[in-house]
């Protein structure tokens, strides 16, 4: 049975000349599911596809990929750049906590999330615990003008923080 342009368009009316209003409840079933490619797919499979659906950025890469990407991360935000004339090495991280309060809230927020790489990737809690202070510390001292940004040229959170999860991986059977 076919439905004409009409009865979709405009509902029909029932013989009270009222409009019908259907109620649905979870359990009855409406008819097959369709995919875009016309195939019909079983309920149970739907089911189980919208349980097993999440966002994990970089959960699909080989440990490797991951660990270089945050190690990348880590050198961009702190040994970026060489200060010239000198052998002092510095990152963006030095450069927007030159901005007042809002610089080192960003750079406080990338470093808080390669911790959160890090306990992604299975780092037990005293070692983020770790790097947490790590950050912590560089957020806090940071905030002070002019000092903070030298310290935060100097003590590098981001790097200690890549040096620390790294051991802990070398640490790990390989599978």
């Amino acid at each position: 049975m076919t439905m004409s342009d009409d009865d979709i368009l405009a509902p029909r009316k029932s013989r009270s000349g009222s409009r019908s209003r259907a109620t649905f409840s979870g359990t009855e079933p409406r008819g097959p599911i369709i995919d875009q490619d016309g195939r019909e797919i079983r309920p149970e499979t739907l089911e189980r596809g919208f349980r097993e659906f999440r966002f994990e950025f970089g959960q699909g890469q080989p440990l490797e990929q991951r660990i270089a990407r945050l190690e990348a991360i880590a050198k961009l935000l702190d040994v970026a750049f060489i200060l010239p004339g000198t052998n002092i090495r510095y990152g963006i991280d030095g450069l927007i906590g030159l901005i007042p309060v809002v610089g080192d809230i960003i750079t406080t927020a990338i470093s808080l999330w390669l911790v959160r790489e890090a306990r992604a990737l299975g780092a037990p809690w005293y070692l983020t615990a770790r790097m947490l202070g790590n950050v912590a510390v560089d957020g806090v001292v940071g905030m002070v003008p002019l000092a903070g940004d030298a310290f935060d040229v100097m003590f590098r959170a981001n790097m200690r923080n890549m040096r620390l999860l790294r051991r802990w991986l070398d640490k790990q059977p390989r599978i």
